[in-house]
This record gives structure tokens, C-alpha cells and sequence, in this order.
């Protein structure tokens, strides 16, 4: 069997590190052909060193001016055209592990060129789902990374989604679970920052604390299951050992276990239909040991971003986008100490509420036009906020 030509996208990322371990375990299985970053030139040497991809694409123009190989095989590919270049290069399988918008035209040309999809990139879903999820094909899907859709993809495979009743996604509660509102208004960023479970960057990890991350995942599992909103829900589940869960019209429910690590559902994505033999690198979690599974309530009175992001999708297509732009703003504003957390909801809100144009979108340009509204909007709304405090 040939292996798989595998281009990263976003291969510095805690997701597309997880990724390029897989690679590095089944050389066998796998052609690590390109790498591609924002402008993390130096942990992009030592990618290149270990994996001799034949392209690197670096997003930055900045940051592409710096950056120097000795080894002439390689070929440096740059920002936004260089992204799409890549598409062309002959690749199996695209890793979408990037944040941000910049990535969404690259993952349309893949899913129109009939390439494997991996998917990381909630941006690209949030706002472009309608016309994402119109290019991907039901006989090879856009294969969904994160933890919680990867579950419930994997608890649907053989199933007839007519029969779904409810999809229930799980959240850990992030660093806030048990803390009071006046807690979290004095929260410092460094605090918001320590994720009980997973190490990832620190714009999802605020989104986490929020839990405006998880509300995020409900418009993505809406779109990638085809599912209204109302059938989606989620729950606290503090252990992060459920991963997602899928109710059906018989009463009876899936549930998916494993480990919280990123490895798992990635290596899934890589290899579907087959799995690979990673099992070894953890704790298995052994039906005779004694271990509990405790679910929760997510109280949307104290993470009121959650539901802020559920309605976003019932007012219209238009409306993520809106509020995936604003709070890229909201979170930067926080991280920097210019806002407390708490100001991220009623800041989100307003630029939602400011929104006057049509609530239902007709194309993927006039949706990501509106992630820079978004942030505009919530950019003057920041100087208010950190004015009165």
C-alpha cells in the first residue's frame, strides 16, 4: 500500500503537532508532503528537518522574508496564494489544524478537488457551513478533529441519521466550573488560561473558559450533521473521558470513551475507514476499574456565551460570522488585561444586536465579510468597556 501524501495546515498548533506525531509513529502510512504555519519560522526548521516535506507555505509575509532553507528541494510557498497553490500540489489528504478565517478558500478548493479532508478549523464551519458542507461528499466526509464531533461522527457510522434524536456534546467546564461570578469578573488571564484538561492555544482556551467554545461546536455539529439546533445539546463532563453522545429514536444512546488526547481522534481522521494501532500510547480505560462518569448541568445563567452562540444560528447564517470576528477581538482584549471576562458576553451581544443587514447570507464571500463587521464593531465597543473599568 502507497502512502498517503499529507499536507499540515497550521502545523506548529497544539492540533497539528498531535497530528504530525501520528505521521512520525506510521512513516509507513504516511508522506508528510507539506507544512504550513503563520509565521512560526523557527519550529518550522525543525518540522522541515524531521519530515523533509517537499513545500512549505508561510502565511506571513513578514515572517516569509526571514525565513531561509539550505536544503534547495524544498519550495517556499507564501500567504494567501501560496495556500491556495498548495491545493494543486498533488496532495491525498489536507489537515486543516489552522485558526482563524485565512484557511476557509483552501478548504473549498480541497473539498471541490475531492481531497481527504481533516478538520480543525472551527472558523471554517462557524462561518462558512452552508457552503462548506454543500462541497462535501457523502461517500468520503469532511472528517471532523475535534474531540467532540469526531465522537459523535464515529458513534453515526452505520447509522441512519433519520433515527437521531439528540446529539450531546461534552464540555470539561474549563478553569471557571466552580467559581462565582465575582470570581471570574477578578480572574486574570494567566487564570483563565489553566485549562483542566487540554493544552491548547490561548484564544480556544478563553473560548473554554467562556464556554462560547462549546456553543461554537454546537453550530459546527449542526452544520456537519445536518441537524437543527435544538437537537443538539450539551453537558458538563468534568473527567473529559465522554467525548460526545448520540441519542436515537429507540431510546438507546452511544456514547464515546477514550482518553483526552488529540491523537485519537486524528488518527481516526487520518486512516478512516481503518484505525491505526496507537491504543499502546495510553491508559486504557478498563471496564473493571473502578471509575465514575459524572455529568452536569451547563448553567447558561453563568456562561451565558454559550447560549449567545446558539442563538446566533437561530437569527440567521449571518450571525456567526459576526460573532466569530468579535470575539477574536474580545478574547485579544482580555488576554492584553484591557477587559475582565465577563465583559466578553454583553461585548458579544452588542455587536450582535448592532447587525442591521440581511439575516440569511446567499454566499461564502458575504459571510466572511462579516467576521471583519464583527470585528470592527467590537474593536470600538473594547475602548468603551475598558474605559469604565
Amino acid at each position: 500500500m502507497s502512502q498517503k501524501r499529507l499536507a499540515v495546515i497550521g502545523a506548529t498548533g497544539s492540533i497539528g503537532r498531535a497530528a504530525l506525531d501520528v505521521c512520525r509513529r506510521f512513516p509507513e502510512e504516511f508522506d508528510v508532503r507539506a507544512l504550513a504555519v503563520r509565521s512560526n519560522i523557527e519550529e518550522l526548521k525543525k518540522l522541515v528537518d524531521e519530515f523533509k516535506p517537499k513545500y512549505v507555505v508561510i502565511y506571513d509575509d513578514v515572517a516569509a522574508s526571514k525565513f531561509a532553507l539550505h536544503d534547495e528541494s524544498v519550495k517556499v510557498l507564501v500567504g494567501h496564494e501560496g495556500l491556495m497553490q498548495l491545493i494543486d500540489e498533488g496532495m491525498d489528504h489536507i489537515v486543516f489544524a489552522s485558526s482563524g478565517t485565512e484557511a476557509i478558500a483552501a478548504l473549498s478548493a480541497s473539498l471541490d478537488r475531492k481531497i481527504e479532508v481533516s478538520l480543525a478549523n472551527k472558523e471554517s464551519l462557524i462561518v462558512g457551513g452552508p457552503w462548506i458542507m454543500e462541497k462535501a461528499s457523502l461517500a468520503d466526509p469532511l472528517r471532523p478533529i475535534d474531540s467532540e464531533h469526531n465522537a459523535v461522527w464515529q458513534c453515526l457510522l452505520g447509522e441512519d441519521l433519520n433515527e437521531i434524536e439528540e446529539i450531546i456534546l461534552t464540555a470539561s467546564g474549563g478553569p471557571f466550573l466552580h467559581s462565582s461570578y465575582e470570581e471570574m469578573k477578578l480572574a486574570t488571564p494567566s487564570r483563565a488560561l489553566k485549562h483542566p484538561t487540554w493544552s491548547m492555544g490561548s484564544k480556544i482556551t478563553v473560548d473554554s473558559a467562556t464556554l462560547l467554545n462549546k456553543g461554537f461546536e454546537v453550530i459546527e455539529a449542526s452544520y456537519l450533521f445536518a441537524l437543527p439546533i435544538e437537537k443538539i445539546n450539551a453537558v458538563v463532563q468534568p473527567d473529559s473521558l465522554a467525548h460526545g453522545c448520540v441519542r436515537f429514536s429507540d431510546g438507546s444512546v452511544k456514547m464515546f470513551l477514550s482518553e483526552p488526547d488529540m491523537r485519537i481522534p486524528i488518527s481516526f481522521a487520518l486512516s478512516y475507514p481503518k484505525r491505526l494501532k496507537i491504543g499502546h500510547l495510553f491508559h486504557r480505560l478498563a471496564i473493571t476499574e473502578k471509575w465514575t462518569l459524572d455529568f452536569l448541568r451547563l448553567d447558561e445563567n453563568k456562561f451565558p456565551c454559550y447560549s449567545l452562540a446558539r442563538r446566533a444560528l437561530q437569527m440567521g447564517n449571518a450571525y456567526p460570522p459576526i460573532i466569530v470576528g468579535a470575539d477574536e477581538v474580545a478574547v485579544e482584549a482580555f488576554v492584553e488585561g484591557k477587559i475582565s471576562i465577563v465583559d466578553i458576553f454583553p461585548l458579544l451581544e452588542k455587536v450582535l444586536l448592532s447587525y442591521n443587514g440581511p439575516s440569511n447570507l446567499n454566499g461564502l464571500e458575504e459571510a466572511i465579510s462579516l467576521v471583519e463587521f464583527g470585528r470592527r464593531i467590537a474593536r470600538e465597543l473594547c475602548r468603551l468597556f475598558s474605559e469604565r473599568r
